[in-house]
């Protein structure tokens, strides 16, 4: 399994991944689930990944064929909106899964869904999230909610519910990724380091910011115990209850 969340803000775009693709008792594997594509001036698209690592991989592999190919009549840089691009990306993934949907379910492997996050931004419009189902439909974030998660993305929800919004700064915005990223391997195996991290700023058309990070970072280790310290702070700052109050008075 995985977790991967794109954010959504006024001036830009924040992504985050882990990149842990298996977590038995002794054996564990790692693949990075993030793709960036740069054409300076002119767009940036990053996909995030999900579910069936050979699907996935497939997926990006043709998408990469397809650039290559000057006849291709979509691909990653042809796409007008970048929804027409998140068709196309949904198209490739219902064309792998059906291919290898029968051999799977006979050899008892598992399915072959995958999940994608797709964004970024065209010249001329605005930075763009979506989310890409198995199915190939996807939707785009909101206002109301502006971001999107893949995979295993319970434990690190509450956090986006309560800080996000599309005022949060892009600074802030990462450091809620990345705690929602530490949220989540606290509490389930199969999402683990390193984490990676990709900042687009509105209307920037070159390499976003990059960042990969291990359990041992200096600003990993900085702020899980800045954030653990928070955490029990405000829990020692909550209303007492009345039996409490009445006993403190009493030891007074």
């Amino acid at each position: 399994m995985t977790y991967c969340l794109a954010i959504s803000v006024n001036k830009g775009l924040v992504f985050a991944s882990d990149s842990r693709t298996n977590a038995g008792v002794d054996y564990v594997t790692t693949y990075s689930k993030m793709h960036t594509f740069v054409w300076p001036g002119e767009r940036i698209c990053i996909l995030l990944t999900a579910g069936n690592l050979a699907t996935s991989q497939a997926v990006m592999n043709n998408i990469r064929t397809d650039l290559e190919k000057p006849d291709s009549k979509i691909s990653l840089r042809k796409g007008k909106h970048l929804h027409e691009v998140a068709h196309y990306v949904g198209h490739l993934s219902q064309v792998e899964q059906r291919q290898h949907a029968d051999a799977l379910e006979k050899s008892g492997s598992g399915g072959a869904e995958a999940s994608f996050i797709l964004g970024g931004q065209i010249a001329g419009q605005s930075p763009e999230i979506y989310l890409i189902y198995p199915q190939g439909n996807y939707i785009s974030a909101s206002p109301e909610t502006p971001y999107l998660q893949i995979g295993e993305n319970k434990y690190g929800k509450p956090i986006l519910d309560r800080i996000i919004t599309p005022a949060t700064s892009l600074e802030d915005a990462a450091r809620c990724a990345l705690v929602s990223l530490e949220s989540t391997i606290r509490s389930n195996i199969s999402v683990g380091p390193p984490l990676e991290l990709a900042i687009h700023t509105s209307d920037v058309f070159k390499t976003p910011y990059h960042q990969k990070l291990t359990l041992n970072s200096p600003m990993y280790k900085s702020m899980q115990k800045q954030w653990n310290e928070g955490m029990h702070r405000a829990l020692g700052r909550l209303p007492r209850f009345e039996w409490e109050l009445k006993q403190a008075m009493a030891d007074e």
